[in-house]
């Protein structure tokens, strides 16, 4: 688990339990070819060394696939998504963005995708970054909800486990963000409830590049868990010296959400040299 997971974590612990709230965590593993055996249960104990751990049985998307499946025969069935056999390439001269198939497709097997109407659009208050407007027909197209190669889309798993689950507050990355309008829709076709959502900075590497994707992203140390907790602490903007004081982790973390102010979080992307040269640089 690398820095930048680390801040997601406790930014939405803290959330959490600053409001009084239960904080649950869901392994999204729906691709197998890139999942590195192991490494899910390596990132929840490294979790406990932190402190960070779920209130709930950890939910895991591997195994919840007859919920997405039905999921998907009510969308099929009310006309609401199809097939589709469009591939990137056949899609390069929209940008990817797909609005009708293309009479001459390249790919066999087919995916599936909800149907999004010419003038779909949302809008919804994100709790970090305020009222957030995507036209989904023009920016996003048909949403994908089944891969061609058999794997379920990320979109229509977390629709579905959200509203199983009964989750009030969604707290990720805002690498996410622009991902929230087409979850809303799907809410939507398959009358669920919309939860509140809150989209925390993304940590950087000097280049702007997201640090899940940099050679900067090196694993946080759940050993030795306050030094990168003191960084996580201020990155999500906050002040007060809560991870300095004494007593054990757990206290720390306690005096974290007592004195959390989710309003101090920041909009902008943080770059993660900034949080080791005395914080210059870091967006208000």
């Amino acid at each position: 688990m690398h820095f930048g997971s680390l801040v997601a974590a406790l930014g939405s612990w803290l959330m959490a339990r600053h409001a009084g709230g239960e904080w649950w965590v869901r392994i999204e593993d729906l691709d197998p070819p890139r999942e590195v055996p192991g490494a899910a249960d390596a990132q929840l104990r490294t979790l406990a060394g932190f402190g960070l751990i779920s209130d709930a049985p950890v939910v895991r998307q591997s195994e919840r696939h007859a919920l997405y499946r039905e999921a998907l025969d009510r969308l099929l069935a009310a006309g609401l998504a199809f097939e589709c056999r469009c591939s990137r390439s056949d899609l390069a001269a929209t940008g990817g963005i797909h609005r009708a198939c293309r009479p001459q497709t390249t790919r066999t097997q087919a995916a599936v995708r909800l149907r999004v109407d010419d003038d779909a659009r949302v809008d919804f208050d994100d709790a970090v970054h305020g009222r957030i407007v995507q036209e989904v027909a023009a920016e996003v197209g048909d949403v994908v909800l089944l891969r061609a190669d058999g794997y379920w889309a990320y979109q229509l798993a977390v629709v579905v486990d959200d509203a199983a689950q009964g989750i009030t507050h969604v707290v990720r990355g805002a690498d996410l963000l622009d991902s929230t309008p087409r979850q809303i829709l799907l809410q939507r076709a398959l009358g669920l409830a919309t939860p509140g959502y809150a989209h925390l900075p993304l940590i950087v590497d000097a280049e702007g590049h997201k640090l899940s994707k940099s050679l900067a992203a090196l694993p946080v140390d759940g050993d030795d868990p306050l030094p990168a907790l003191r960084l996580a602490w201020r990155a999500l903007g906050q002040s007060v010296p809560a991870f300095d004081g004494p007593g054990s982790i757990a206290h720390a973390l306690a005096r974290a959400a007592c004195e959390f102010d989710f309003r101090r979080i920041p909009k902008g992307p943080i770059a993660f040299a900034a949080l080791h040269n005395g914080g210059h640089g870091l967006p208000a």
